[in-house]
């Protein structure tokens, strides 16, 4: 353990900025505007007293009606609860998928209000993304379409049905093509639904089209070994994991799973078994993958293809055609140990590429072949079914758009307007086509673009089921009737088609009777009920068959060179890619995910351009500095972010931001980078060489990575080598021989009794990846409202859990003099390393804000937890300005009821996500991280009505629950056998801040990394 390691989550406190001394020098970063108060001002200007009638009109109405209908002929049936038997005032969980993905509904007199991972779904086993959490908030966005739209005017869908039967009739007589232009579909019923529609128009196609695509992955399976399977990955396997450019931690394919895989072999189980497994990334801009390696090279996107010959040629001994030398040195040093890393783990190893390129892919199947990953850690025999997009197939769509042979085209679930790089293609396409028809549920690029707009239902309002996996089947059930007059996709499908079924539910009923219910040994009727009362039926597994690779790779080698040199020269690299929070942009009007923290940068409400820290000194850029990119034939301007790790000669730019058509929240948020996509050798590719010029503007970034600083203490992050934890596991605590214990003596405060039960928490940094799927899970559990980029900007985030994200890097070795320094700690910034920690109300046993609090605002019960009793508080503050871990929050506004914020949160019928266990906060009062008193509050009483003692587990916390990393474990520390016992005495337990003595309830164990000692 390095004693002289510094940690520091942004350059500004690292470098000690003025603006960054001002900003912390006062714990109160404002006083209270209270002119805002007396005058009813505020940001906008705009007088906070509601429109009453207009709050209580058509949106609160149409959802309340939904909730209250009766019950559909076609009953959804509650999870192990039957509908007869709910009660006003207890939730009720309905089975349901998303994204393939098993899930829980929790509903309250018939209102869906959170999402939970379904403890028995085989790809994340209980947790859940933001996006998934966030996606309940979809269903009551004001903005969703609210009928159909016929030529851009209010329609009946007795008027669309004729129209669009009529259409259909009449293009398929002049024997022009009809086209299905889908994201990939996954569900078996909507794919039979499809093929019925094309059986009545042969002329018909479906096409898949992914935003984000891996057609690259596809098409290389299927020259390499005939087989054109997006693989199924088993990073639980891989005692070595080598990736180049995969953000599999965060978005890549399936990343909740890949999470939950990653993590067994690398949490307190697993180094309590002296196991751990090691993993190197190269890369260009720090991704949240990288950020979690245990090394990690910056590497250019033109670097990428030789550094993967290089390693082909390491393992294999060979030497390909065309080579090309890396030049550069730290890349081909890490080469050299990842070849001989993977040669040694042969069968345990795992290479994967984010690229798109097939000749990269192609590559990366020879390397793993040589290392015997198939049938291991690669399973091509049961393939992920969640990405089938071909990109070829849309080029050809687009083409026969321009050409006038298209008829007829429907869009499910797809955007191309938007983000297909070459939109133009598609807006002069499209003006050929006769029938143009959207199934959009809010507005977008495309629909805009339509004659006719049938909205499709929310997926909590809907029927279907899914097939992520080959052999894993999940169904789809309503929670709620139908908010707005909409109607479900298939539906209007079979209604066009003339399908036999009629109903959709009878559809999807008839398709699991007659094919999927056997596959889970279900059948009839008690197995249909079985069905929606377990959400799934998986197949027995099959045994992943070996693959040998045994094609020329030096033609392949040669392609892969080639665009390397096209990337090279004096240009700026550009690399695209998704944050884990926006993704592809679908969900841009969601303002929990719009205001949750990018991982790594820590920016909210925007993108911009990652830079190196050397390359932003050498062009005279700071922070917000907005610059003109130019390539493929687009420009954009916008800002720029000094980034640490980003590759020197390189910038990065999240796709899924600057929406022109959508709901307010989304609007213009953001720049759309999709154009900066090309197409190469069939596929679309997400790297090119751009010209970068400064603008002379600023524009400055949200960032919430320094708003709640601790003043450099290195007492906060402890972390060891995976060598250094296996001489001594409890060397990196500082709980060696000579430790003091703080907690041995309470000097001022007398010790709580703790009867029952005492609250406590564990924290893994190990097994927290920083995804920020906490943050988003909490804000729908406790009511926590958004505030908006420019509260955010003042640093009034109300986030109840915040991830904070530290860097380090050693300083020895720095000397000479201060210009020297100066660039040394520069290039140093290329290599940093990164710790995330979760962090929340500590629960202090003497705890400091209780001491301070003039009203007993802020009290401690007797079961460890530190209380707020909201009608007390007089908001002075003091709470907040004496807590060592700043996780207060003080509500500067009424947030959920003033009109400056009805863009975010507080809309016509938004607030009907509230939870109704959860008080909402008004303006003047502290608010923060409550342990979910209520959840405690529902374990015991079930426990009490059921005449048991409550069960460990039991009671399981909103940031806990959705963790599919299982970092967070929640119970009583007076139960000596409960899960959190037994984390809390784990040897690398400590507690951030110990020397102070307020004895935290919450303690983490320490970040291990399995790194050399001469890599650390």
């Amino acid at each position: 353990m390095d004693s002289n390691k510094k940690y520091w989550k942004g350059l500004e406190e690292l470098n000690k900025t003025p603006e960054f001394v001002e900003l912390n020098k006062n714990e109160f970063a404002e006083p209270i505007p209270i002119e805002e108060v007396l005058t009813g001002g505020g940001l906008s200007g705009k007088s906070p007293r509601r429109d009453f009638l207009k709050a209580l009109g058509f949106g609160v109405g149409a959802v309340t009606l939904a909730a209250c209908q009766k019950v559909p002929v076609h009953k959804s049936i509650p999870y192990l609860i039957k509908p007869e038997e709910v009660t006003p005032g207890i939730p009720n969980y309905y089975t349901s998928t998303y994204e393939g993905q098993a899930i829980l509904v929790k509903t309250r007199e018939g209102r869906p209000i959170k999402i939970e991972g379904h403890p028995n779904d085989i790809i994340a086993k209980g947790g859940a993304s933001a996006q998934a959490q966030a996606s309940v908030l979809d269903l009551y966005d004001f903005n969703r379409l609210k009928n159909p739209i016929k030529d851009g005017a209010d329609a009946g869908w007795a008027q669309i049905d004729d129209f669009v039967v009529r259409e259909l009739l009449a293009i398929k007589a002049s024997g022009k093509a009809i086209r299905i232009v889908t994201s990939t579909v996954t569900s078996p019923s909507t794919k039979g639904v499809i093929a019925d529609f094309i059986t009545q128009f042969p002329a018909a196609k479906h096409i898949n089209y992914d935003a984000v695509s891996y057609t690259g992955i596809i098409q290389a399976n299927q020259n390499s070994f005939g087989k054109a399977v997006l693989p199924h990955y088993s990073f639980d396997k891989a005692d070595v994991i080598v990736s180049f450019g995969a953000d599999f931690l965060g978005t890549w394919i399936s990343a909740e799973e890949f999470t939950r895989q990653y993590v067994s072999n690398r949490n307190n189980k697993s180094l309590e078994a002296k196991k751990m497994s090691r993993h190197i990334q190269f890369e260009s801009g720090m991704s949240l993958t990288g950020s979690n390696a245990d090394v990690r090279i910056p590497i250019k996107p033109s670097e990428e293809g030789p550094a993967l010959i290089a390693l082909y040629n390491a393992i294999s001994g060979s030497s390909l055609a065309g080579t090309k030398a890396l030049n550069n040195k730290v890349a081909e040093n890490a080469i050299t140990i990842a070849a001989k890393e993977l040669t040694a783990a042969k069968g345990k190893a795992l290479v994967v590429a984010g690229s798109n390129d097939v000749a990269t892919q192609v590559l990366v199947n020879a390397i793993n072949s040589l290392l015997g990953s198939y049938g291991t850690t690669i399973d091509l025999d049961t393939p992920s079914l969640q990405y089938a997009g071909n990109d070829a197939e849309f080029v050809e769509f687009t083409n026969e758009m321009k050409r006038g042979d298209v008829g007829a085209v429907f869009f499910l679930n797809a955007n191309p307007a938007y983000d297909y790089y070459n939109s133009k293609d598609i807006i002069d396409g499209l003006k050929k086509v006769r029938l143009k028809v959207s199934f959009a549920s809010n507005s977008d690029e495309t629909s805009a673009l339509c004659n006719v707009i049938a909205p499709n239902h929310h997926y909590l309002e809907s029927w279907g089921d899914d097939n992520a996996i080959v052999g894993y089947y999940t169904v789809m059930q309503p929670t709620i009737n139908p908010v707005y007059d909409t109607r479900q996709a298939e539906q209007s499908l079979m209604k066009w088609s003339d399908n036999p079924a009629k109903e959709y539910y009878t559809y999807v009923r008839n398709n699991w009777d007659k094919n999927l219910l056997a596959k889970g040994g279900l059948s009839g009727q008690s197995g249909w009920e079985t069905l929606l009362q377990t959400g799934f039926v998986r197949e027995a597994a099959k045994t992943a068959g070996t693959y040998a690779f045994s094609k020329d790779l030096n033609a392949v080698a040669q392609t892969i060179v080639d665009h390397s040199n096209s990337l090279g020269g004096d240009k700026v690299e550009l690399s695209l890619y998704q944050s884990p929070a926006m993704r592809d942009g679908k969900r841009a009007n969601n303002p929990w995910l719009q205001e949750l923290p990018d991982p790594v940068s820590k920016v909210t409400w925007d993108n911009f351009a990652a830079m190196s820290p050397s390359d932003m000194k050498k062009k005279g850029l700071q922070d917000g500095d907005v610059v003109k990119i130019e390539g493929n034939g687009y420009s954009v301007a916008i800002p720029v972010l000094s980034q640490p790790g980003q590759a020197q000669g390189t910038i990065s730019v999240a796709v899924g931001y600057g929406r022109t058509v959508v709901g307010p929240v989304g609007i213009n948020v953001g720049k759309n980078a999709f154009p900066f996509y090309s197409l190469r050798n069939g596929t679309f590719q997400s790297s090119t060489a751009v010209t970068l010029t400064a603008t002379g503007e600023n524009s400055p970034l949200a960032q919430t990575q320094t708003h709640h600083s601790i003043e450099g203490r290195n007492s906060i992050i402890k972390e060891a080598t995976f060598t250094e934890y296996l001489k001594n596991p409890s060397s990196a605590t500082g709980r060696e021989e000579g430790h003091k214990d703080y907690n041995a003596n309470n000097l001022f405060w007398q010790k709580h009794d703790r009867p029952t039960y005492d609250w406590v928490m564990a924290i893994d940094l190990n097994a927290c990846t920083g995804c920020g799927a906490c943050v988003v899970a909490c804000n729908a559990e406790n009511n926590v409202p958004v505030v908006g980029k420019d509260e955010v900007m003042r640093r009034r985030e109300m986030h109840w859990i915040r991830i904070d994200r530290y860097y380090s890097f050693n300083d020895n070795g720095q000397g000479g003099t201060t210009k020297e320094t100066e660039i040394a700690k520069l290039d140093n910034l290329d290599h940093v390393k990164v710790v995330y920690q979760p962090m929340l109300c500590q629960h202090c046993e003497h705890a400091p804000c209780e001491t301070v609090c003039p009203v007993l605002a802020t009290v401690h019960s007797s079961e460890g937890l530190n209380h707020m009793a909201y009608n007390r508080c007089v908001g002075t503050r003091y709470c907040a300005n004496n807590c060592p871990y700043k996780v207060r929050r003080f509500n500067w506004f009424n947030y959920w009821n003033d009109s400056r914020f009805d863009n975010y949160l507080n809309n016509e019928h938004t607030q009907l996500v509230l939870n109704p266990d959860v008080v909402t906060r008004f303006r003047g009062v502290m608010e923060k991280c409550s342990m979910c008193i209520q959840r405690i509050q529902a374990g015991k009483l079930k426990a009490k009505i059921e005449k048991r003692p409550l069960k460990d587990g039991e009671i399981k916390m909103a940031c806990q629950q959705t963790c599919s990393a299982n970092a967070i474990v929640f119970g009583n520390a007076n139960d000596p056998e409960s899960e959190v016992s037994k984390a809390l005495k784990s040897e690398r337990t400590y507690y951030v801040l110990e020397e102070l003595n307020v004895q935290p309830g919450v303690g983490y164990q320490t970040k291990i990394r399995n790194i050399s000692e001469l890599e650390a």
